[in-house]
């Protein structure tokens, strides 16, 4: 009979679950200020950086708000909103990522058919907006990522269903903060792979727009098997993907 092998926790991920707890017994109130990273350093007596690590698994779970050069803050909780658990806010080896893409292709393609039945006029303003950022502002990687997010946010939005908006709000958040770094220099550093994004978002948006149900599932299945594609190709070539 095989076991499975138990892994000792990380600092980091002890430091997020005794904060996290905080925040759920009430200690923590939604818009307190968290102490410095060098501060909390002290009272847990660990690293600044497993402090940081903490607090990037909080703020991908949404429950912490890090503004930079005012501190972190805690963001509205419900203890009954769906969350993802601390353990998944730690999505590192190839059989997480793949998993997670997964599911955000599931959430996303039924979030965008309900979004191109109930899209309103108001909806439309917004992501027009954002496309037209988008295509102003093709040579900024950071802002690229931004607005790439907004833009599916958007459409979460105009599903109207507050549920989907919280499942992708949860998995995107997960995944940015996982791949953030990898996926903002594969995907927007290169300008051909740019402008292929910006063609997709657009297919999206008239899908959504014709409110042809069909045709935004199509429109959104290939624009993420597209980006799947893209990652995985660097995860292979950096061998980020590989198991320990």
């Amino acid at each position: 009979m095989q076991y499975k092998k138990i892994k000792a926790k990380k600092i980091y991920e002890e430091v997020a679950e005794a904060l996290h707890e905080m925040i759920r017994t009430g200690v923590l109130q939604p818009g307190d200020r968290l102490d410095s990273v060098q501060q909390l350093s002290e009272n847990f007596q660990v690293s600044r950086s497993a402090i940081r690590e903490a607090l990037s698994a909080l703020k991908a779970m949404g429950l912490v708000d890090i503004k930079q050069g005012e501190g972190t803050f805690v963001k509205s909780f419900d203890a009954n909103q769906i969350v993802f658990p601390l353990s998944t806010a730690i999505l590192m080896n190839k059989e997480d990522i793949s998993d997670l893409l997964e599911v955000r292709k599931i959430i996303e393609v039924g979030t965008v058919t309900a979004a191109a039945r109930n899209r309103t006029k108001e909806d439309l303003n917004k992501m027009r907006e954002i496309l037209e950022e988008m295509k102003e502002s093709p040579f900024n990687e950071e802002l690229g990522e931004k607005v790439d997010f907004e833009f599916h946010t958007a459409i979460s939005l105009a599903s109207h269903n507050p549920l989907l908006s919280i499942f992708l709000e949860q998995v995107s958040g997960l995944m940015f903060e996982t791949m953030k770094e990898t996926r903002r220099i594969w995907l927007y550093s290169k300008q051909t792979t740019r402008e292929k994004l910006f063609d997709e978002h657009m297919k999206i948006y008239e899908a959504i727009e014709q409110q042809d149900e069909t045709k935004s599932k199509q429109a959104m299945l290939w624009h993420l098997e597209n980006v799947e594609n893209i990652l995985i190709k660097y995860f292979k070539e950096t061998n980020i993907m590989k198991k320990e």
